[in-house]
């Protein structure tokens, strides 16, 4: 008998905790709702032609994956998203801390961030197009520009709450400055970091579809577009199906970074 075992009152917790099993009941129902009525309304409601069962279009994803054809579009595309996503990280963060510290700075930006931000990205495709052509440098920039502004505004805002109290007790201390800015402001600030940082990569995996409609050979968005043309539907939806499934891979590896990053804070 193991020292755990044998002390009393000591109660080894169990790896089925119902409250977590409940949980996930209730977070899958309507996900395991929407993916029933998919199989089950193209065998008979739906031509499916144009909406296959969902059984269907997983096997075209198992088949992507088994010829490894898959694999040459998941390199490309996360490339071009890890460009448009640091890009957006390098540019984001700083400016957001800067506008979310220095009020007077907030005063002349706002005006031109909040005009940039309505613009829709597929407004301004032809514009990365003349600029920076129909190479990798257009599909980075557009995936930069859909990122950038979930990540600062995020950025912004969390400067803006930090508590004035806290501040204040600071300054009572004799922080000053810099010193205040690193100490107090920028740890309070980083949740709303990361939730900038897990909004933007997942709008990094979505853009994929818009960077790579004009002139791409490869990559998932790719995939997507030329299956439609060629109206190999399962294989279209495969492909956005594994969209899915990697922005929410994404989110989830986010989320783990995020409390890891935020221990100090109570939920």
């Amino acid at each position: 008998m193991s020292a755990a075992e044998s002390r009393p009152g000591r109660v080894r917790p169990s790896r089925l905790n119902p409250r977590r099993l409940k949980r996930a009941a209730k977070r899958s129902v309507l996900l395991l709702t929407f993916l029933g009525l998919w199989e089950i309304l193209p065998r008979t409601v739906v031509e499916p032609g144009y909406l296959p069962p969902f059984s269907t279009v997983v096997r075209a994803a198992i088949d992507l994956f088994t010829s490894g054809e898959i694999w040459e579009h998941l390199s490309i595309s996360m490339s071009r998203s890890l460009g448009g996503f640091a890009l957006a990280v390098l540019v984001g963060v700083p400016l957001g801390l800067v506008i979310g510290w220095f009020g007077e700075v907030e005063e002349y930006v706002d005006p031109f961030v909040q005009t940039l931000r309505q613009t829709p990205v597929l407004a301004l495709l032809p514009v990365f197009i003349l600029f920076f052509g129909i190479g990798e440098a257009s599909k980075v920039a557009i995936i930069f520009w859909g990122t950038v502004w979930p990540i600062l505004l995020s950025t912004i805002s969390g400067v803006k709450e930090v508590d004035p109290v806290v501040i204040r007790s600071a300054r009572s201390m004799g922080a000053r400055g810099l010193d205040l800015f690193r100490r107090v402001v920028l740890p309070a600030t980083v949740p709303s970091i990361m939730t900038g940082l897990r909004l933007g990569a997942t709008f990094a995996i979505l853009m994929l579809v818009v960077a790579e409609y004009v002139g791409a050979k490869a990559g998932i968005g790719a995939l997507v577009i030329n299956s439609q043309y060629a109206f190999l539907i399962p294989k279209m939806y495969a492909a956005i199906l594994i969209l899915a499934v990697l922005g929410l891979s994404t989110n989830a590896g986010l989320v783990r970074v995020q409390r890891r990053a935020t221990r100090w804070k109570e939920s």
